[in-house]
């Protein structure tokens, strides 16, 4: 490049199965500038994840300013740092309302916002899994000319450091064990399959020889609690894990099975054998999770087998599991 960069800005604010699969640009954000002090600006549910990975040397969480004295506030500071570049991995409404903030001298900015001196403008990018479309972004930011951009091309993203900075926090069962995330967004509830189902499902893999883990937010302690009156050995996490211990957990699990949800897709970025599952209210070829990963898809989980998703188990699992 012509001059150095120095100062990076990334920017990612939500959701986390959408911060999960922004690692892997992440990474290479940090890969193309091995010098450069990269500041993150992210939200407050994301701190303790990004402070843990190794791509930042600095995490502000003051993304999404409520009011116009924050807004005036968050302008101000990043005017004052006098970032190089700044690489928008949100590309929202509220993203771009930054850049048009730090005008008429905006640092050099890759995204798709109006005027952007490193504009993303592939034809069809967002009918791209966010995978590849962050590739292709930064393909035309010019840091990563051979990017994989073709269909499932795009390699997943990898959590293997966030064993150097959480293992042992929680401990995990000594037999093998599946792992359930049966909630999800509560304004969301068509991306749920039925806790019925879950609960019959532990009672399959249990009966096989495996442990049951529960994995949900404290909101979601009732989910728990139905899956023991299928299970009563299962234990129930709900509300007792952070991000890292989730990821930590998936990564030794014999099998994760779960909706299209955050948690799930840290547990398959750390390398869990995943079955997700997807009602017709998103697209798996925009956001499924990559990795050791079977989609199951129902236009209306609710008419989703417990013997469908059990096959696609089965592929997954080792032999001596599915015996």
């Amino acid at each position: 490049m012509s001059r150095q960069i120095r100062k990076v800005l990334v920017i990612k604010l939500s959701a986390l199965g959408d911060f999960v699969l922004a690692l892997a640009a992440m990474r290479r954000i940090r890969e193309a500038h091995p010098k450069a002090r990269i500041t993150l600006l992210t939200t407050p549910p994301f701190e303790a994840l990004a402070r843990a990975c190794p791509y930042f040397d600095e995490v502000e969480t003051d993304g999404k300013p409520d009011g116009p004295g924050a807004w005036l506030a968050l302008r101000g500071r990043l005017k004052a740092a006098r970032y190089d570049r700044v690489y928008d991995l949100q590309t929202s409404s509220a993203s771009e309302r930054i850049f048009h903030l730090l005008r008429p001298f905006p640092p050099e900015w890759s995204g798709v916002a109006l005027g952007c001196a490193l504009p993303h403008r592939t034809p069809g990018k967002d009918a791209m899994h966010t995978l590849e479309r962050q590739a292709d972004q930064l393909k035309s930011a010019g840091i990563w000319p051979d990017a994989p951009t073709e269909p499932l091309s795009a390699p997943p993203p990898d959590l293997s450091w966030i064993g150097r900075t959480a293992r042992g926090r929680r401990r995990r069962p000594d037999r093998p064990y599946v792992m359930l995330i049966p909630g999800g967004s509560a304004h969301r509830l068509d991306k749920r399959w039925s806790v019925e189902s879950y609960g019959r499902l532990a009672r399959r893999m249990h009966d096989r020889g495996f442990d049951i883990l529960v994995i949900g937010g404290p909101q979601e302690s009732a989910l728990g609690r139905e899956i023991q009156k299928h299970v009563p050995q299962a234990r129930d996490l709900t509300g007792r894990t952070d991000f890292a211990t989730v990821a930590l957990f998936g990564a030794d699990a014999a099998l994760v099975v779960g909706n299209d949800t955050g948690p799930l897709h840290l547990a398959a970025a750390a390398g869990a054998p995943t079955v997700v599952l997807f009602s017709g209210a998103s697209d798996p070829a925009l956001s499924a999770p990559r990795g050791h990963v079977i989609v199951v898809q129902a236009d209306d989980l609710s008419t989703l087998d417990p013997s469908t998703v059990l096959r696609a188990a089965d592929s997954l699992l080792p032999v001596e599991g599915s015996a």
